[in-house]
C-alpha cells in the first residue's frame, strides 16, 4: 500500500463477511437489470424514427444517465463485498462523490427540459417546430451534464487539500458524509452546497411546477382528448420527478442523521437511494409511454417467435 495515499474505510457494510456473496447476488443482478432495461428503451428510441422527437431524446438521455449514475457506485460495491477490507483511497472518493452527485442533479435539469418540451408542445404548439429545434435540445442537454459538473468541480477542490481527522466513512461509497471526516467544517463549503442544491435542484423544481401548473390550466378547458394526451405524457415525468426528489431528500436525511440511526437501517436507507431511481425509470417510461411500451410489446414477441 503506497504510504502517500491516504485511504478511508468505508464502515458503513453490515456483517459483509458473513453476507458478501448474498449482497454480491443481488446488487449485481439490479445492476445487470439497470443496464439491460435502461440500455433496451434506449436502443429502442435510437431504432425507430418516429421516436426521434425531443420527448423521447429527454428520455433517452435520462436513461443513459441512469446508467452512468449506477456505474459509479455498482462496480465499486461489488469489489468490495468480495474484499477482505472496504477502502478507498481519498482521491478516488472525491472522484466518486463527483460523479455520483454530477449524474444525480443531472437529472433535475433533463427532466425540465422534459417538462420545457411538453409546455411548448402543449401550450405553444404552433411554435412547436420553431422553438423545440434540434439545436435548443443539445442545448439542454449540454447544460444538464456540463452545469451540474462543473460546479461540482468547485465542490471537490475546496475538500481536497482539508485536513483529516477521521478516516472511516460511514456508508458504504462516497456521499455528503465525507465532510464529517474533515477536522474542522467549513462554512465556505457548507454555503457553497447550498448555492449548488438551489442552482440545479430547487430553481429547476419550481420551474417544472410553474410549467405542469401553466399544462394543467390550458388542457383544463380543453376537451377530453387533449387532457387524455397530456395525462400519457406528462404523467411518467412527474412520478420520475417526484420520485427523484424524494431520493435527493432522503439522501441528505441519511447524511444528517447517520449518527442517530442504526447502522443497518444505515446500510438499508442507503441501498434505497442506488437501486430504486435507476429500476424505476425504464419501468416507468416502459409501461406508461405509449410509443415505447407498444414497441417494447413487439420486440418481446419477436423475440418469443424466435425462441419458439
Amino acid at each position: 500500500m503506497d504510504l502517500n495515499v491516504t485511504y478511508l474505510t468505508l464502515g458503513g457494510h453490515v456483517e459483509v463477511h458473513k453476507y458478501r456473496y448474498l449482497y454480491f447476488i443481488i446488487v449485481l443482478t439490479a445492476y445487470i437489470f439497470i443496464i439491460c432495461s435502461n440500455c433496451t428503451i434506449v436502443y429502442i428510441i435510437w431504432f425507430h424514427q418516429n421516436l426521434h422527437e425531443p420527448m423521447y431524446v429527454f428520455i433517452a438521455a435520462l436513461l443513459i444517465n441512469s446508467v452512468l449514475f449506477s456505474t459509479v457506485i455498482y462496480p465499486k460495491l461489488l469489489i468490495d463485498f468480495l474484499s477482505e477490507k472496504q477502502i478507498i483511497s481519498y482521491s478516488a472518493c472525491l472522484l466518486q462523490y463527483f460523479m455520483f452527485y454530477s449524474f444525480g442533479t443531472s437529472e433535475f435539469l433533463l427532466l425540465l427540459g422534459m417538462a420545457y418540451d411538453r409546455y411548448v408542445s402543449i401550450c405553444k404548439p404552433l411554435q412547436y417546430p420553431t422553438i423545440m429545434k434540434k439545436t435548443t435540445v443539445c442545448i439542454f442537454l449540454a447544460v444538464a451534464w456540463l452545469l451540474p459538473a462543473a460546479e461540482m468541480v468547485g465542490s471537490v477542490i475546496m475538500s481536497l487539500n482539508r485536513k483529516l481527522c477521521n478516516f472511516t466513512l460511514k456508508g458504504i461509497f462516497c456521499n455528503n458524509l465525507i465532510y464529517k471526516l474533515h477536522c474542522v467544517p467549513s462554512r465556505t463549503i457548507s454555503i457553497y452546497g447550498v448555492f449548488i442544491l438551489i442552482s440545479v435542484s430547487l430553481l429547476p423544481l419550481l420551474f417544472i411546477l410553474f410549467t405542469y401548473a401553466k399544462i394543467f390550466t390550458v388542457t383544463y378547458r380543453s376537451s377530453r382528448e387533449v387532457r387524455k394526451k397530456a395525462a400519457e405524457t406528462c404523467l411518467p415525468h412527474l412520478l420520475v420527478l417526484i420520485n427523484l426528489y424524494l431520493l435527493g431528500m432522503y439522501d441528505l436525511i441519511i447524511a444528517r442523521l447517520e449518527s442517530n440511526i442504526p447502522r443497518v437501517a444505515h446500510f438499508l436507507l442507503t441501498l434505497q437511494v442506488i437501486l430504486y431511481h435507476p429500476l424505476f425509470n425504464p419501468i416507468i417510461y416502459g409501461l406508461k409511454m405509449k410509443e415505447i411500451h407498444k414497441h417494447l410489446k413487439r420486440l418481446s414477441m419477436i423475440k418469443c417467435t424466435r425462441y419458439h
